[in-house]
């Protein structure tokens, strides 16, 4: 029992702290990063290299986290990291056969780039949705979306808005426009069959639909968070004008 309690705590200690930490210290990679590593290395590709380089929020373009939750998690501002409604939908419709997108959030999605691998195991769902829990609890939502935008995949080992933005578009993360956002958004779901760099008429489409949900949210402004984003973006359109 003894062994038991020690266990337990080494094990909240080893999985706490780092997710703490993470909160003001810029992770300088990701568990998917070094996935992508190994993979590469053992296919004895030419071209191994991760692309990935840290941008602090306010350097990041304010359309960004804008698009990312009308593309991905419009419920974010208000959930605890677990959308249920869409849970609840996707399971219904895994159980009558019919292929549906899944319903993580993007809090989840942080939780599994940063410390976990790609599959749908009970194992990996049950680690995900402890990670998902914790930095929930630990973290700001704002920083959620800031290592969010700074780890997620865009292209073939390309990670993070701070080189998808100069790869793609030849711009900072600062620099890019409400359009170049929601394309970028676009690819989210799977970055290694849309391409940034050959945008499909699937992309085109659902890019104008995320802005028309960006337009939406920006008026809506629903928890502080989006307010400091809705100014941002005024703040950046007076300073255009």
């Amino acid at each position: 029992m003894k062994y038991i309690k020690i266990s337990i705590v080494v094990l909240l200690l080893s999985t706490i702290l780092p997710v703490l930490t993470l909160r003001w210290v810029d992770p300088p990679t990701t568990s998917f990063m070094l996935q992508h590593m190994i993979k590469t290395r053992g296919e004895k590709r030419v071209d191994t290299g991760i692309y990935y380089s840290w941008v602090d929020w306010n350097n990041i373009s304010p359309y960004a986290p804008l698009a990312v939750v009308a593309a991905e998690d419009q419920k974010f501002p208000s959930h605890w990291g677990f959308d249920r409604e869409s849970i609840s939908k996707a399971w219904q419709e895994r159980r009558q056969g019919v292929r549906s997108r899944g319903a993580s959030t993007i809090t989840q999605q942080v939780a599994k780039n940063l410390f976990l691998w790609p599959g749908k195991s009970f194992v990996r769902k049950g680690a995900e949705a402890y990670f998902t829990i914790l930095i929930e609890l630990l973290w700001s939502k704002e920083r959620i979306l800031e290592v969010y935008l700074n780890i997620a995949q865009f292209g073939d080992g390309i990670y993070g808005i701070g080189a998808a933005g100069p790869i793609f578009f030849g711009k900072s993360a600062l620099q890019l426009s409400r359009g170049e956002c929601a394309l970028m958004a676009t690819v989210l779901p799977n970055p290694l069959r849309l391409r940034l760099d050959k945008p499909s008429s699937y992309m085109r489409q659902r890019a104008h639909w995320i802005i028309t949900e960006m337009n939406r949210l920006d008026h809506i402004n629903p928890k502080p968070y989006l307010k400091s984003i809705s100014k941002r973006v005024h703040n950046l359109l007076s300073g255009l004008t």
